[in-house]
């Protein structure tokens, strides 16, 4: 029963992962994608990264907040599919952008090198770390050291996980979406001081909210000083931003790319949300994920630090594992598939040559 299970779940991560990816805005995502800059980060433990940035263009004045955002599987196989691939580029837009205290906010994405088989593995936290303060080295005197905030989706959301709790001093909010990592109890207490926002559905199948979230949030709750700060958002039937159903209840993260506002700015459907009291939080335009990190600063001052040493905690290879059997699956599925519909195909057109 439980290879049945785990085949079921491949099959639907794999549905979830090949659909074509649903444009929020598809007059303006392409130009915002423009806007993103490449570069690259320093070696670090023998390797580097890769990422694309942002710099606002019409902000007031004085230093800017700077968000780091990661990736979720399967967008990571080339430079710029970290936004090619999803629509985080909308926190690029005018209307995104003048949410963010000062008008404006830094924003960069780096690249898990997923064509090496790399899946923000353990190795990239320090690499990443040192990516982070060169690119504010590069920038001096532009980018808030107390406003730095973290967040991803699925195996980017375990990232997220990671960095924070390595960083906690470092990062002054995180918010995970559908987080695919089952943290450590030191890395959840590493978090009790930090503003985190969870964002999953009940729904989903592949790293929602009773296959990780759940045990995540209860943590949480239990661990944090700052449960006013903490918040949960639960989704149903996951939707676009025009209120069609997503092709997966996976794709939460076009809820947070219109800052969990439709496109009319109303409430999202489907989607309750709550603080670590059990209080339940009415989002009213434009109060979303920005400005509830814009409440957030650090004591952050631009000390030089390792990670904290929480990184060893309950092993991620149950993601890991289900990322390789769906590679091994890939090929026999896509073969079936083909020959159902060649079979499919020629059953038809011999069906109406015979009438």
């Amino acid at each position: 029963m439980k290879k049945i299970i785990c085949l079921l779940l491949c099959a639907a991560m794999l549905t979830g992962l090949c659909l074509t990816s649903y444009a929020a805005d598809p007059d303006n995502l392409p130009a915002l994608k423009e806007k993103f800059k490449d570069a690259e980060g320093p070696e670090t433990n023998g390797m580097k990264i890769d990422y694309v940035y942002y710099k606002p263009e019409n902000a007031k004045g004085g230093k800017l907040p700077l968000v780091i955002y990661f990736h979720g599987a399967g967008q990571g196989s080339e430079p710029r599919a970290q936004i090619e691939e999803n629509n985080f580029p909308l926190w690029a837009s005018d209307e995104i952008q003048k949410r963010f205290t000062g008008g404006g906010a830094y924003l960069l994405v780096p690249r898990s090198h997923e064509e090496n088989g790399e899946h923000w593995d353990d190795k990239y936290v320090e690499c990443v770390k040192a990516t982070i303060d060169d690119f504010i080295a590069k920038n001096p005197g532009k980018i808030d050291l107390r406003r730095i905030y973290v967040g991803g989706f699925s195996m980017g959301g375990k990232m997220t996980l990671k960095m924070a709790s390595s960083y906690p001093d470092y990062f002054a909010a995180a918010f995970p979406l559908c987080p695919a990592y089952e943290p450590s109890d030191e890395q959840i207490e590493a978090l009790a001081d930090m503003p985190v926002w969870l964002i999953v559905s009940r729904f989903d199948i592949i790293a929602g909210y009773y296959t990780f979230s759940e045990k995540i949030w209860e943590q949480l709750c239990e661990k944090t000083n700052v449960p006013e700060k903490c918040r949960l958002t639960l989704f149903g039937r996951v939707k676009y931003p025009d209120g069609k159903n997503c092709q997966s209840n996976h794709y939460v993260w076009f809820a947070l790319a219109n800052d969990l506002f439709t496109y009319d700015e109303g409430k999202y459907p489907k989607a309750v949300t709550t603080d670590a009291n059990g209080k339940e939080i009415e989002l009213k335009n434009p109060d979303g994920v920005v400005k509830w990190l814009c409440g957030f600063r650090s004591d952050y001052t631009g000390e030089k630090a390792g990670p904290n040493g929480t990184l060893e905690g309950n092993p991620d290879e149950g993601y890991g594992r289900m990322t390789r059997i769906i590679k091994t699956l890939f090929p026999i599925i896509g073969d079936a598939v083909k020959t159902f519909f060649a079979n499919t195909y020629s059953a038809i057109k011999n069906f109406f040559c015979f009438c």
